[in-house]
């Protein structure tokens, strides 16, 4: 459930200005803050079947945002190479070898 939390958080940062304000205020009071369906569905003074559905279509399009665009992807990309030229620096790389990764980072689509 973690991973899908953190998946979600970082979907949703990437991607909630593509969302209408009903969804963000959802997404961000069940991700962000915790709430339960329940509370959420309160405030709205709507049923909690309705914020579920609401929630579970926002995630839905959220994946197809990621599939679409690769944001979350491209990410996670970066900051493996920058990760490895970090290592590679600190393990006395030669100045190809920075080279080749600053080239992989400079190309990433």
């Amino acid at each position: 459930m973690l991973d899908k939390t953190l998946r979600m958080n970082y979907l949703y940062d990437f991607y909630q200005s593509l969302l209408t304000q009903k969804q963000r205020k959802y997404m961000s009071q069940y991700y962000l803050d915790d709430f339960s369906l329940g509370e959420i569905a309160e405030e709205f003074e709507v049923s909690r079947q309705a914020v579920y559905d609401n929630i579970k279509r926002t995630e839905v399009m959220l994946e197809e945002y990621e599939t679409k665009l690769m944001l979350l992807t491209k990410f996670e990309r970066r900051t493996a190479i920058v990760s490895e030229m970090k290592a590679a620096i600190t393990n006395g790389a030669t100045p190809e070898e920075v080279m080749s990764l600053l080239d992989s980072l400079e190309n990433l689509n």
